[in-house]
């Protein structure tokens, strides 16, 4: 019989490995590092975040999409969602011939034009246990890249569901991670929910535990999280014995903050017995996404002049990364090097956390005379977009080194396409 689930790949990654390399490296971005994350282009000090870019997480799920493709050529491959927040990989998943499954409106996938011949990529992110659950029935044949910091989260969940506890995880309601999170309570009878967006939303949470005049109706209450909690739930109830968790790429300090506020609101409603006996709390922030924002925390003594962030505009540790520098200096959030014109010397970035904020173009927003450059980037960007990037800004100021504009796109330099192809191209969303 066929084997339908696959978690350790495919046993090829030396075969692909050359390939990866050669289409996400960056000989700019060796450089600064080999000079101890910092190096001097004219009057550009750059200096790089000490972790920045790639995670293993995102590395494993890279490695296994190109093993996939290698391992069965020919044959459909899908892609539940985005194999990473990153447009420049997804897109590349698309020219190696994976399709892409998008969710409709009320985040649901159709996956009823699937047969068992068809290979199925589940991202970094996961999917739901009901996703899985329908996936597994089909038949088709699933190559499951979940990361290994978001099934640590899921194993908290499916405890607190287990021993009656409510999961109130810390994340974005709409993000691929944090359903798929949540569902995990799902593994048992009466397991409950809650997703709370920020501390704005906690407020709410604590408000109505604590019992503070002022706070949510229970009716209210309920509208207020409708999308967001386990259908049918209730406040008066499923409060009452609460753990925490959270997205692993929402910002650490909030989080931790968020479950120290949800404990001291049992304990200013009910007293600190009832707190001990009924709240839970676990950081579970990967340690890729901690280490980025640690990174930057320790480029921020002093901080650049000028900082920019690279990665997708709905990438969360992208954009929490971003919101971290804004905090300390001005700070630009592309979503890819071409953002940077250097014909125009403009630049187009997004100005906001929200990741369906506007791109705005800046004009004049590199500083004239000697100013110091700060870069880093979200877990699920590319080292060449890394190098192009500060390849652009080099050359609108002129200092781009010869040997490293000859490695620039643009210059005729292709990198070879020796994959197979997977039937057909992207699909429609």
């Amino acid at each position: 019989m066929e084997q339908t689930y696959f978690r350790k790949g495919f046993g090829l990654k030396t075969q692909v490995k050359p390939i990866i390399d050669a289409e996400y490296h960056s000989q700019l971005v060796d450089r600064i590092r080999a000079r101890g994350y910092t190096d001097v282009f004219g009057d550009i000090t750059v200096r790089l975040a000490q972790e920045f870019g790639f995670c293993y997480g995102v590395d494993r799920a890279i490695d296994y999409a190109y093993e996939t493709v290698t391992k069965f050529p020919g044959r459909n491959i899908y892609l539940v969602g985005e194999i990473i927040h990153n447009p420049h990989v997804n897109q590349r998943m698309r020219e190696m011939g994976i399709r892409f499954l998008y969710p409709r409106e009320d985040q649901s996938f159709d996956f009823s034009h699937l047969t068992p011949r068809d290979v199925v990529l589940i991202p970094a992110f996961g999917v739901t246990r009901h996703d899985f659950s329908t996936l597994r029935e089909i038949g088709c044949l699933l190559v499951d890249t979940t990361c290994g910091s978001v099934l640590n989260v899921w194993k908290r969940v499916e405890r607190y569901a287990r021993d009656g506890f409510t999961a109130i995880v810390h994340g974005k309601y709409t993000h691929e991670e944090s359903r798929a999170t949540a569902s995990q309570v799902t593994l048992f009878e009466g397991g409950k929910y809650l997703i709370v967006r920020n501390m704005e939303e906690a407020g709410l949470v604590c408000d109505y535990i604590a019992h503070r005049p002022g706070s949510l109706s229970a009716e209210e209450f309920v509208e207020h999280f409708r999308e967001k909690a386990t259908p049918g739930f209730d406040p008066e109830l499923d409060l009452s014995k609460v753990g925490v968790a959270n997205q692993t790429t929402m910002l650490a300090n909030e989080s931790l903050a968020i479950a120290a506020r949800i404990r001291e609101a049992m304990v200013e409603g009910n007293g600190e017995e009832y707190a001990s006996e009924r709240f839970r709390s676990f950081d579970t922030i990967c340690s890729a996404t901690q280490e980025r924002q640690d990174a930057v925390e320790a480029m921020m003594a002093p901080p650049p002049d000028v900082m920019i962030v690279i990665g997708g505009y709905n990438s969360s540790n992208t954009n929490h990364l971003a919101a971290m520098c804004r905090e300390y200096t001005v700070t630009y959030h592309i979503e890819d090097a071409v953002c940077i014109d250097t014909t125009t010397g403009l630049v187009r970035h997004k100005p906001e956390l929200d990741p369906h904020a506007p791109e705005v173009v800046a004009r004049n927003w590199l500083p004239e005379g000697p100013f110091e450059l700060g870069i880093t980037a979200g877990a699920s960007t590319p080292n060449n977009k890394i190098g192009e990037a500060l390849a652009r800004v080099l050359a609108i100021r002129g200092e781009l080194p010869e040997e490293e504009a000859a490695d620039q796109p643009g210059n005729g330099k292709r990198v070879p396409r020796v994959l197979p192809q997977a039937r057909g191209r992207s699909v429609s969303p």
